[in-house]
């Protein structure tokens, strides 16, 4: 049954004057808009820690190349150091000195291919020795690259956190000056908000275009997304206890066997992207223009997400944001 619109509950207190509705309105905006920055700080931040592990696993690759590559050289330094001892002992004679101390010229040419065969050995081992002490400075540069874009990565990471800190800390601030009373009616104004976009979008008639079905991977990934239901929104959390936006979506398909990117805004750059009348359960729906939020389709009319700090893993309406696109983790 698809969520529509609802009527707002009824509350012991008077109903608001023009004026004071339209402050708390205004108030709820603000509040709104904060929690927006933070949402677009908290990609950000995740992006750069997605980035800072990756740069992290490619430094620990490279030294562990180092390691091999220094093992080898040591090897192929004793290996042409005794090839080299033993030229000197045998190789210091004039080759009609050797001929005359061979015994026989059989020999002196049996002993002279191998000479032969042993300098080729050496030359072949100098040469690898100059390409794996080449490749020592090739890793030593990639390392010093990947560290570099590991500071940055790091040093981005302490910027999205502070601002995700300020603006969570200035919303928190705003809804601590309302009374009782006035929460409870910023709450119905949040609720009455979403439901009338919610039923704006339904009466587009769009759910008579939406008829999909979902796939075995997409119900595996539903069933992981609603039994974090009633869980917090943790801002950069993953679960098991807590979950943001694109954390619940990224761990719900990871639970259906499918890696898809960390952030919603990578999901929505690397994911396919399908036709809204082509949505199916299963599917994602990135929020805003910025791309700063996504939730997960779950089939008439609804999707499941966690909204925002200070709220829970929920079931809402579809429409009750501004859709920017639908991607298919599983196409």
């Amino acid at each position: 049954m698809a969520i529509a619109s609802a009527p707002g509950a009824a509350f012991a207190a008077p109903a608001p004057e023009p004026g004071p509705s339209k402050s708390l309105e205004e108030v709820r905006k603000e509040i709104e808009a904060l929690y927006h920055q933070a949402g677009t700080a908290t990609d950000a931040y995740n992006l750069a820690e997605e980035q800072a592990q990756r740069q992290s696993d490619q430094i620990v690759a490279i030294a562990n190349q180092v390691v091999a590559t220094q093992q080898r050289i040591a090897d192929l330094k004793n290996r042409a150091g005794a090839a080299a001892r033993a030229q000197y002992r045998t190789g210091g004679l004039p080759p009609s000195a050797r001929l005359a101390l061979s015994g026989s010229p059989q020999q002196f040419l049996d002993g002279a291919d191998r000479l032969r065969q042993g300098e080729k050995a050496t030359m072949g081992m100098l040469g690898e020795l100059n390409a794996h002490q080449t490749d020592l400075q090739r890793y030593a540069a990639e390392a010093s690259a990947h560290w570099q874009t590991l500071e940055a990565n790091r040093r981005a990471k302490e910027t999205a956190k502070k601002e995700i800190e300020a603006k969570i800390a200035a919303a928190k601030a705003l809804e601590d000056r309302l009374v009782a009373e006035e929460k409870a009616r910023l709450l119905q104004l949040e609720k009455d908000d979403a439901n009338k976009k919610q039923a704006k979008w339904l009466k587009s008639g769009i759910l008579k275009e939406i008829d999909g079905k979902a796939t075995p991977a997409g119900k595996a990934a539903i069933a992981f997304a609603t039994k974090q239901i009633g869980k917090p929104y943790v801002w950069g959390a993953e679960g098991p206890d807590g979950f943001d936006c694109s954390g619940l979506t990224s761990q719900a398909w990871l639970a259906a066997g499918k890696h898809i990117p960390r952030t919603s805004q990578e999901q929505l750059r690397l994911l396919p992207k399908v036709a809204i009348k082509d949505m199916r359960p299963g599917d994602l729906i990135i929020y805003f223009d910025d791309a700063s939020h996504v939730a997960m389709y779950v089939g008439d009319g609804a999707m499941i997400h966690a909204p925002r700090p200070g709220r829970h893993v929920t079931i809402a309406g579809a429409g009750s944001m501004p859709i920017k696109a639908i991607v298919r983790p599983d196409a």
